[in-house]
């Protein structure tokens, strides 16, 4: 009782570690982003290119706060197996059901740990959970540029000639905006229709993953 009553003060210390660490990636998130918009809208004829150069510092700290999740998401699943089988059934009946036997499943992830979760999986809930509103707020910032400086529009053509990168047209630049944008949004969405299928499947809901 006391090594399990250790071991689980140990799981969460190590769960709540991991948790900061999600924080952190995603403050230099919004960090990064918010430099980007002090820059781009410094001037009216400050370029809007630094929020799309910082599209690819978000990407790099979307994986690397996914992988971050994949930890955490182990010691967070250990939690709470340690609190479904052992802490609820001590405090409610006095008994830990051993015949049912959840001890090897806990015993089983310590000597053969593994990941719970896919890295992409993962990507698709880090997004639901932070990423989009990132997402949303660069986008309408680099919109708003294009569309506010250095003057207000007039046409069509006047948008697609600002949204241009060096030798790079406007409308292919607004297209690749558009792939990144919908690479977004694919990944969340078919990662939630993912949980909800491994959650109907799973015959204790508040398991392991």
């Amino acid at each position: 009782m006391g090594v399990l009553a250790h071991l689980y003060r140990g799981e969460v210390y190590r769960s709540t570690i991991w948790r900061t660490r999600l924080d952190t990636s995603t403050n230099w998130s919004v960090v990064t982003l918010g430099v980007a918009l002090s820059i781009t809208y410094s001037s009216p004829q400050a370029s809007p290119l630094p929020l799309v150069l910082v599209g690819i510092l978000i990407v790099f700290f979307l994986m690397l706060e996914a992988r971050r999740y994949r930890y955490f998401n182990v010691w967070r699943a250990r939690c709470r197996w340690l609190e479904l089988h052992f802490i609820a059934p001590i405090l409610k009946e006095g008994d830990l059901h051993l015949e049912e036997h959840w001890q090897d499943r806990l015993a089983d992830d310590y000597m053969r740990p593994s990941y719970h979760v896919s890295m992409w999986t993962a990507v698709g809930r880090r997004i639901r959970r932070n990423y989009f509103w990132i997402l949303l707020i660069q986008t309408i910032a680099y919109l708003g540029k294009l569309a506010v400086h250095p003057t207000p529009l007039t046409s069509a053509g006047q948008f697609l000639d600002r949204a241009a990168i060096g030798p790079l047209p406007g409308w292919l630049v607004l297209l690749m905006g558009a792939v990144y944008c919908a690479s977004f949004g694919v990944i969340a969405v078919m990662s939630g229709r993912r949980d909800r299928r491994r959650a109907q499947k799973r015959r204790d809901p508040l398991g392991m993953g």
